[in-house]
């Protein structure tokens, strides 16, 4: 009797496990039976199920990303660029998406699908110039509106499609960088050419300033020196008026002085240098 108990016990406790499911927060799931569509469950929570005869397909309710690989495209002044593409995206109609796609892998390859052939498409609108400065955030809305119609289909919203890298091929890469640095060595060389001349007109109008100030104060410094010899003469005029004997004794030293400095000159008695030593009534 026991045996039996344990049985049915463990019959029902498996009933139980078969008939009872848990969704979580992040989960939405269709019911199917014998293969046919029963129902969707979007609500969180305990929920119940006929059991052996119905089965569960759970989905993920959740953002999801779709990192596709690098790819080349062309623009419209037929440069090829290197793009990475980032797509966000979320189920919002779980038995269209079991339908169409069935999971996320399919859904991810169709997805792949639609917004590299759209991107395609719109980098082949812009030149490659325009597209890196500022037409990127219009063609990516645009990608976004064609992909979010199309997936609508397949029970998929589209939330936004982001170029995440964007360069140029490796075999192009090089001479654009190469071109660019001939540009800046080009632009370069007339800044300095440029600066150079400027420094050749700053030090010419220099040197023509210098010699203006030198030749005025040369000027200034000969009609200075003039009146100052023009003065000293008036001076040793009024001077030799007043004793014109004295004036020519004191020019003689000045001249002594100027021909012989540090020398010892023996003068005769009789020389006029000792007159004006010589006391008053001596002989």
């Amino acid at each position: 009797m026991k045996q039996i108990s344990v049985i049915v016990i463990v019959l029902l406790l498996g009933l139980a496990s078969q008939a009872i499911y848990t969704i979580q927060e992040t989960e939405q799931a269709i019911i199917t039976q014998f293969g046919e569509y029963m129902g969707s469950v979007t609500e969180p929570g305990l929920k119940l199920k006929i059991p052996f005869i119905q089965h569960v397909h759970r989905f993920e309710r959740r953002v999801l990303v779709s990192d596709a690989p690098s790819s080349e495209y062309l623009t419209r002044d037929m440069k090829r660029i290197r793009v990475d593409h980032v797509t966000r995206w979320r189920i919002v109609d779980p038995f269209k998406f079991f339908t169409s796609v069935r999971t996320e892998a399919g859904a991810l390859s169709r997805l792949d699908d639609i917004v590299s052939g759209r991107l395609r498409e719109e980098i082949a609108r812009y030149d490659f110039m325009e597209l890196i400065r500022d037409r990127r955030e219009e063609a990516m809305e645009s990608v976004t509106l064609e992909a979010r119609n199309r997936a609508a289909g397949f029970g998929i919203e589209v939330l936004d499609n982001r170029i995440k890298r964007l360069d140029l091929p490796t075999q192009v890469e090089r001479s654009v960088f190469d071109r660019m640095e001939a540009e800046r060595n080009r632009m370069a060389s007339r800044y300095r050419a440029e600066g150079q001349e400027q420094a050749r007109d700053v030090t010419a109008s220099a040197e023509r300033d210098k010699e203006i100030i030198l030749a005025r104060g040369y000027e200034a410094a000969q009609q200075l020196r003039g009146e100052g010899d023009a003065q000293a003469t008036a001076i040793y005029a009024q001077a030799y008026e007043r004793d014109p004997e004295f004036y020519s004794f004191l020019k003689k030293l000045e001249t002594y002085e100027q021909i012989l400095p540090g020398s010892t000159v023996i003068l005769p008695v009789k020389s006029e240098l000792f007159q004006y030593l010589e006391t008053p009534g001596m002989p």
